[in-house]
């Protein structure tokens, strides 16, 4: 019969392979975030600049699967939840797409 430390560790595995545990550990984070966070107090405008930064991070994110941590991003930053067109980044940041693997 398993022990319950074993039990656990099985738990813990089975739970981190699905990608559940790192979930949690995600909203958590975010959710602790949110009850700090001074409603009192507003957040500063965000600038055209920080815009597309957040754009490019999140972006970034996406492109790495790091589904959790743009979660966690677009909670704290207020960027707004629709994604900003990439044809208006590529303007913006006066770059070129390569066209064939759709990077900038």
């Amino acid at each position: 019969m398993a022990t319950v430390t074993e039990l656990k560790t099985v738990l813990k595995d089975t739970l981190e392979k699905r990608g559940v545990l790192g979930y949690l550990k995600a909203r958590i984070r975010a959710e602790v975030f949110h009850a700090l966070d001074d409603d009192q107090e507003p957040r500063p405008p965000l600038s055209h600049e920080n815009l597309l930064i957040n754009e490019l991070i999140r972006e970034y994110l996406d492109f790495n699967k790091y589904k959790y941590t743009e979660s966690v991003l677009m909670a704290e930053s207020g960027q707004p939840v629709v994604p900003l067109d990439r044809q208006f980044l590529i303007r913006e940041l006066n770059a070129f797409e390569e066209s064939k693997d759709n990077t900038i």
